[in-house]
């Protein structure tokens, strides 16, 4: 991989969050708005703190805004972060972000506070390409067929669709250039212009093209915020979960609960190839056995692991219960049963498992928690939970890593007892699940995420 040749006390990266948020149809500008309960452009200004490729970083913010963002930094006791007052337009914004930037910037980043989701690549890319070239966008390919139509209500030419891309951000140049590409917009009272490449265009500059990602996706519409929210669900929808160097399971202390499970059995099988130390957990006939409806059993059987295998490295939560019935059919106790066995004891093996720092949870839920269905709307609604708890305890342990895994339908006992009509073809084999799940356990150090397995 090249290497950059501006030094870290050279580059600047611009935050733009002045927008009034007019299309996203609320009176709170949608940078402000929360995704997983975090404002949105915190999620940007981590993504932009963390690949540690500038020096400071200007977060140019509309006037009426400044003071809610000065509490937001609070919770980020960095040096490199500083406020600017926003402008009445994006082209406005970006030049008095431009004027800020300390005295020895010489490359400068531009990007939208509502792309939460650029990848480091993205912004490397950037930075080398606009070393040599002096000014660069970001885009992508377009899906869809383009057409030209400047009076509105016809087409007037339908372009070649391989020529043109869509635009994102960052945008990154040369200071020098972007500042000179602002003064002669000024001085031609060039108003009005979204984007910075295009003044760098109109002072005859060329813009190299970085490719950038379906993920750098900007949220500008509800819709685009429930996308985010998926997208932030399963790991940003990319395959990064399953692309860093591996971590050796020998000897490693791993317990595994629902064990005499399908699921559960093809886990420990894949556990011993790969030479971990497998603690099944099981019901029943087991050297760990546990009544998973018991606090107090589950709390004795972890302590008994603790005093005989000291931490775990690893703990996969797989035990589960499903029951086909509408609910006005279902007798108090078998509700009991599904959220004490599907819920209730997740939540106990993770608050009572003893793990070493940096050790591993996976949570075992299903694909039916996107979305409640009829005759199984308990089991939906308790795998739902486990995803939502799953969330909730990687925030709280930063000490750990906490994943949550959700199946595809997959070719059970219990599932093919409750769904006999299915077909074994469109089910997922449990090797294959505990495949994915035992590689997920390998991953030295990763972001918590909610990952979907599907038939391959």
């Amino acid at each position: 991989m090249d290497s950059l040749t501006t030094s870290l006390s050279q580059r600047t990266a611009l935050l733009l969050m002045s927008g009034s948020g007019t299309r996203f149809g609320s009176c709170t500008p949608k940078q402000f708005h929360r995704l997983a309960g975090k404002k949105i452009y915190l999620y940007t200004l981590e993504a932009l703190l963390s690949s540690n490729f500038f020096h400071e970083i200007l977060l140019v913010t509309h006037p009426d805004w400044i003071k809610e963002v000065e509490v937001d930094l609070q919770d980020y006791p960095i040096d490199s972060c500083r406020i600017v007052a926003g402008g009445a337009t994006r082209q406005e914004s970006s030049f008095l972000g431009l004027l800020a930037c300390h005295p020895g910037t010489k490359i400068i980043l531009v990007h939208d506070a509502v792309r939460p989701f650029v990848s480091k690549d993205i912004l490397y890319k950037n930075l080398l390409k606009a070393e040599v070239v002096g000014a660069v966008d970001t885009c992508i390919s377009s899906a869809d067929t383009l057409v030209y139509a400047p009076e509105k209500n016809h087409i007037a030419k339908i372009p070649p669709r391989a020529d043109f891309f869509r635009g994102q951000t960052p945008q990154t140049f040369q200071y020098s250039i972007l500042h000179q590409a602002h003064l002669h917009a000024k001085s031609h009272q060039l108003e009005g212009i979204s984007d910075d490449c295009r003044l760098v265009c109109e002072i005859g500059a060329p813009v190299a093209i970085v490719e950038g990602a379906d993920e750098n996706i900007k949220i500008t519409t509800e819709l685009d915020l429930l996308l985010a929210q998926q997208m932030l669900a399963y790991g940003r929808g990319t395959s990064e979960a399953f692309t860093a160097s591996l971590w050796d399971l020998k000897d490693r202390p791993i317990a595994v609960t629902g064990a005499h499970g399908d699921i559960g059995s093809a886990i420990c099988r894949k556990l011993q190839e790969e030479g971990a130390r497998v603690i099944p957990i099981v019901h029943s006939k087991g050297v760990y056995t546990v009544d998973l409806e018991s606090a107090q059993e589950i709390e004795r059987c972890f302590e008994t692991i603790y005093q005989q295998e000291g931490l775990l490295d690893g703990l996969i939560t797989c035990a589960g219960i499903l029951n086909r019935k509408k609910l006005s059919d279902q007798k108090v106790f078998e509700i009991d049963n599904l959220l004490d066995v599907n819920l209730r004891s997740v939540i106990l093996c993770c608050k009572y498992a003893r793990m070493q720092e940096n050790g591993h949870i996976i949570n075992v839920a299903s694909s039916s928690y996107t979305k409640g269905r009829k005759d199984i709307a308990v089991y939906a609604a308790t795998k739902a939970a486990v995803v939502n708890f799953s969330q909730g305890l990687a925030e709280e342990r930063p000490d750990l890593n906490v994943d949550v895994v959700s199946p595809q339908r997959t070719n059970t006992s219990m599932r093919r007892a409750c769904f006999p009509n299915d077909d074994p073809n469109s089910l997922l084999n449990v090797d294959e699940v505990a495949r994915d799940i035992v590689r997920m356990l390998q991953q030295k150090r990763r972001s918590h995420a909610a990952i979907d397995i599907r038939k391959k």
